[in-house]
């Protein structure tokens, strides 16, 4: 970040899935999410990536975990593609920045929008470009863009991971048509889920999520580019895999019931709160 606000530790968390480390999530006072201490430089960043368990960057179905991902994935790319939809122009552009294996893409595609993508992981990008006539390209693309050249930018669980947080929002802001729509999915630490657990919450998933957003600290990181939030959508399926895989790591064996369990509360609790486990920004360029 440019500026340092930094006020109290709020959780020591280990990363569960590659390294053992653990990290410590600061809240920063100037937006008010978590940031994740320390961060690993750029080029160790990506060895934080490197599991066959990172999701992701797979189309596997090995396991459990990844046949309830894919499912939910699968179920939501119509609802994804019904939201853009609801957004687009004549033209069509659009940019999903991190767009994994490239399902979210095919789809646009496929109902006749101009699709560009970004993914850092090569073995993800090459499966991506497979289905999407070679759509998606490096990182280093995004300053390669045209201004104002896309109608929707998305990201799907991908701004908790980017580095140099507001050089990126300053690039979405620049690609972004004046009248554009940004559409950005994270995981909210004010829900049940994220509270019940706590340092075992899953979506924490530190060192690669670098930022742990709530609905307040995405109001403000993105007014101060200019952007403004229309609407605020939950996401009902993530608290449901999410609370399965923090249950795997709290209690170190799979529990899906219990998990299932968790997930439906939280679910219930957010039908009053809106403090759903995951959330969907809509924002629109101003």
């Amino acid at each position: 970040m440019t500026k340092q606000h930094i006020n109290h530790i709020h959780l020591i968390v280990k990363d569960h899935s590659v390294s053992g480390e653990e990290f410590e999530l600061v809240e920063n006072s100037e937006y008010g999410f978590l940031e994740t201490k320390p961060q690993p430089s750029s080029d160790k960043l990506s060895e934080y990536y490197k599991s066959q368990d990172y999701i992701s960057h797979t189309d596997s179905k090995r396991n459990l975990f990844e046949k309830v991902y894919h499912l939910v994935r699968s179920l939501s790319l119509k609802k994804k593609l019904n939201l853009i939809n609801s957004f687009s122009s004549e033209s069509k552009t659009l940019l999903d920045v991190g767009c994994g294996t490239g399902d979210f893409l095919q789809t646009a595609l496929k109902n006749k929008w101009q699709v560009s993508g970004i993914e850092p992981n090569v073995q993800a990008r090459e499966i991506a470009n497979k289905k999407t006539n070679n759509a998606v390209f490096e990182i280093e693309q995004l300053l390669k863009f045209q201004a104002s050249s896309f109608d929707v930018i998305t990201l799907w669980h991908v701004l908790e991971h980017l580095p140099n947080l507001e050089d990126h929002m300053a690039v979405f802001k620049k690609l972004l048509k004046p009248n554009g729509t940004l559409i950005i999915a994270v995981p909210n630490y004010k829900s049940y889920d994220a509270k019940f657990y706590k340092e075992f919450w899953a979506a924490y998933d530190v060192p690669r999520h670098l930022w742990h957003f709530n609905k307040d600290s995405v109001s403000k990181l993105i007014s101060s580019f200019k952007f403004k939030v229309v609407k605020v959508k939950p996401m009902w399926f993530d608290s449901f895999y999410v609370s399965m895989l923090s249950e795997k790591y709290k209690s170190g064996a799979m529990n899906p019931i219990k998990g299932i369990w968790v997930g439906l509360l939280s679910n219930f609790t957010a039908l009053s709160s809106k403090e759903a486990s995951s959330l969907i920004y809509v924002i629109k360029n101003s």
